[in-house]
């Protein structure tokens, strides 16, 4: 069973005064036959605590995946990204590329998403867009090779 912790970065949700959609359209998507959440939060679109967040799941939870979504555009508040980048130590690009190409084929404002993905000790850290759409278009584009991804991240091989 792989772990998912699910990080949803929004100042509205935080405040409850929007539903997360977008971090329950991810828990809806897991399998749970072969995916368990293991911890949800959500937090307001500051980086320290973005990090923080990202920093418990990986080294305390022992979360397998960490999937992030909101906090990915152009806003001035959008630091998703940078908080990931700055507690990785290895990057992925091959994820946020092929979520990107996914979601221009829907529509050119993919384009504008920042999201990545890297690897914080055996954990994988992937951004996903803030919006329920942009959320199921990346997640369906790279849902089966997380597992292979987990596998090679804990040295299973190719």
């Amino acid at each position: 069973m792989i772990r998912v912790a699910i990080l949803t970065v929004s100042d509205l949700c935080s405040r409850g005064e929007r539903e997360d959609i977008s971090g329950q359209t991810i828990r809806d998507m897991l399998a749970s036959d072969r995916f368990e959440v293991c911890e949800y939060k959500v937090v307001a679109d500051d980086e320290q605590d973005i990090k923080r967040q990202l920093m418990h799941f990986a080294d305390e939870a022992k979360a397998d995946i960490v999937i992030t979504t909101g906090g990915t555009g152009l806003g001035p508040r959008d630091v998703t990204p940078e908080a990931t980048a700055a507690v990785c130590e290895k990057m992925v690009p091959g994820i946020a590329e092929v979520m990107r190409a996914k979601g221009l084929k829907e529509t050119k404002n993919a384009m504008l998403s920042r999201g990545i993905a890297g690897v914080r000790g055996k954990t994988l850290v992937i951004n996903l867009p803030g919006s329920p759409k942009g959320v199921r278009e990346s997640l369906e584009a790279i849902l089966d090779v997380l597992p292979h991804a987990i596998d090679m991240l804990l040295g299973k091989g190719h």
